[in-house]
C-alpha cells in the first residue's frame, strides 16, 4: 500500500497552504525533535501572522526563553495567562466585525483555555482543534518517538522509512536544499505541493496572503474555509 507523508515542525496556527497538504496525504510526521529556531524571520513554531489596520502582526505563543540547541519538544510555555489574554485581545480588536467571528472565535477561545506546559503539546492541541473544524482526519506521529538519526535529507528519508511511507509530499520552500537522489536511492518518491493561494474577503484594505489559518477562519467561517481548501486541492 502506498503511503504519502508530510513532515513538518509543529508550528502554531499555520497558513492555509499547510492544511492543503493534508488533503493529499495519509500521515503527518511531526518534526518535534529538531532544534527550536528562535529570533529569526524563520521562527514560525511559536507564532504566525494576522492582519491588523496597521498591516500584518505576529500572534505569539508565550514561551520561556530556551537555551541554544533546545529541541522543539522541550520548549516550555510561559507561566500565567498574560500571553493568552494578549492574543485573544488582539483577535477581538481586529476580527470582531469579520464574517466568521461569532462562529469561530468561541472555538478559538476554548482552544486557548486548555493549559499545557510544553509548546509542542499546545500547538498540537491547537492543530487538532483546527482540523476538527475543517473536518480533516490526519493521523500523526512525532519524530521524537521514532529515534531518528541523521540530518537534513538523510533524516527525512529515515523518518519516512520508519513509518513505511513511499511518497514524501513537500512544500515548495524545500526545493533549495532537497537532494532528490537521496530519496530516489531509498525508493521514495518526492511530490511537490501545488498551492495557489486563494483570495478571500479581509478587512483593512488590499488582500494579504500567507497569514495564519485563523485569519481565514475568522473572515470566511468554517464552511467557507473548507470550501477554499478544497478549491485548491
Amino acid at each position: 500500500m502506498s503511503i504519502t507523508a508530510v513532515i513538518h515542525q509543529p508550528d502554531f496556527a499555520s497558513y492555509l497552504g499547510f492544511f492543503q497538504r493534508f488533503l493529499n496525504a495519509d500521515l503527518y510526521i511531526v518534526l518535534d525533535h529538531v532544534q527550536f529556531v528562535h529570533g529569526t524571520s524563520k521562527s514560525w513554531t511559536h507564532r504566525d501572522k494576522i492582519k491588523t489596520a496597521q498591516g500584518d502582526r505576529w500572534l505569539t505563543v508565550g514561551i520561556k526563553k530556551p537555551s541554544l540547541g533546545t529541541p522543539i519538544n522541550a520548549v516550555e510555555l510561559a507561566p500565567g495567562s498574560g500571553w493568552i489574554d494578549q492574543n485573544l485581545s488582539l483577535l477581538r480588536e481586529n476580527y470582531r466585525k469579520s464574517g466568521g467571528w461569532s462562529e469561530v472565535f468561541p472555538r478559538i477561545e476554548a482552544l486557548y483555555g486548555k493549559r499545557f506546559e510544553l509548546l509542542a503539546d499546545f500547538n498540537m492541541h491547537f492543530l487538532e482543534g483546527i482540523l476538527e473544524m475543517l473536518e480533516i482526519t490526519m493521523p500523526t506521529v512525532r519524530s521524537s518517538t521514532l529515534s531518528p538519526k541523521g540530518h537534513k535529507n538523510e533524516l527525512l528519508v529515515e523518518l519516512l522509512r520508519k513509518v513505511g511511507a513511499t511518497r514524501y509530499l513537500s512544500g515548495l520552500g524545500a526545493r533549495d536544499y532537497m537532494r532528490p537522489e537521496v530519496f530516489e536511492a531509498a525508493g521514495i518518491e518526492i511530490e511537490w505541493q501545488h498551492f495557489v493561494h486563494p483570495v478571500y474577503p479581509q478587512p483593512f484594505g488590499e488582500f494579504m496572503p500567507y497569514l495564519s489559518i485563523l485569519d481565514t477562519l475568522l473572515n470566511c467561517g468554517i464552511a467557507g474555509t473548507r470550501d477554499l481548501l478544497w478549491s485548491c486541492k
